[in-house]
């Protein structure tokens, strides 16, 4: 069975310690060596899940937990590799994917094989999946087919890339949306300014961060902000109605997912960080 999460309000946050906020809005240990592991969201339905193949490859593809024969009868889905080299196979062709490749799956895929090329450093391929009404071909994006767009400032802090890799204008899909964010070196701020964008709910999935680092993700509403503090593998789930911004004590990366009404990338609400309460 799939680890579940229901989501919340934004009136339900001000009852929440931190352990409840963290059961709620994270998800916590995906990377496990040799195993595969998946938690669905109530959150328009996405399912965010993690494999770390090593001496045996690791299967899925059936649909009991998603309530439909095959696991993406009714389903697309993204895989972003985060750790050496391996490779995923849909149905018997095999994609090899390098540390910073993704993979779109698309709808209709019946089985689903992840290898690691050397088990002694396995890949960290992180999923992505969400409902699906069109069919688009299941295809490989390196990171040097994906579009890299440049954010921010240096002298603020806030200065990253950005890599479209699921995206209408690199690889279509029907409505995921999935790339990869990296800060460079002494850059400390994400996503600045904040902003909402509430036809899309949003996840995260924080990676590359030393052992003694974390990044601190604020969430919330933009007169109501929480904090929650994340170390590396962690995924934070954005609700539509959430602000999501953070900062790390280290260098760090993070993929973003999204998937709701639309592909509008820039279909947002910006916030200046003078509002935010």
């Amino acid at each position: 069975m799939m680890d579940m999460r229901y989501g919340a309000s934004p009136g339900d946050i001000d009852g929440m310690k931190t352990d409840r906020l963290r059961a709620e809005f994270m998800v916590e240990g995906l990377f496990q060596p040799g195993q595969l592991r998946m938690t669905y969201t109530h959150l328009d339905r996405m399912i965010v899940g993690a494999a770390m193949p090593t001496d045996t490859p690791l299967e899925f593809g059936d649909g009991a937990d998603v309530g439909t024969p095959h696991f993406f009868d009714a389903r697309e889905g993204g895989t972003a590799n985060l750790g050496g080299s391996g490779w995923v196979e849909v149905d018997g062709t095999r994609f090899a994917l390098a540390n910073r490749d993704c993979l779109y799956i698309g709808r209709g895929a019946k089985a689903v094989r992840l290898g690691s090329d050397d088990p002694r450093q396995p890949a960290r391929l992180y999923l992505n999946s969400v409902p699906a009404g069109a069919d688009h071909p299941t295809r490989a994006i390196t990171r040097a087919e994906s579009k890299p767009i440049e954010f921010g400032q240096r002298e603020r802090g806030n200065f990253r890339q950005l890599r479209m890799y699921i995206h209408p204008q690199v690889a279509p899909s029907c409505l995921l949306l999935m790339g990869i964010t990296d800060l460079p070196e002494g850059q400390v701020w994400n996503t600045q300014p904040p902003h909402l964008h509430e036809r899309r709910m949003e996840a995260y999935c924080y990676f590359d961060l030393a052992p003694e680092d974390r990044v601190f993700h604020f969430m919330g509403r933009p007169d109501n902000t929480r904090h929650l503090v994340v170390q590396n593998g962690d995924v934070v789930l954005s609700p539509a109605w959430s602000i999501h911004m953070g900062a790390g004590t280290g260098r760090y990366g993070f993929v973003w997912g999204m998937t709701g009404e639309n592909q509008a990338y820039e279909d947002v609400d910006p916030l200046p960080v003078s509002a935010l309460r």
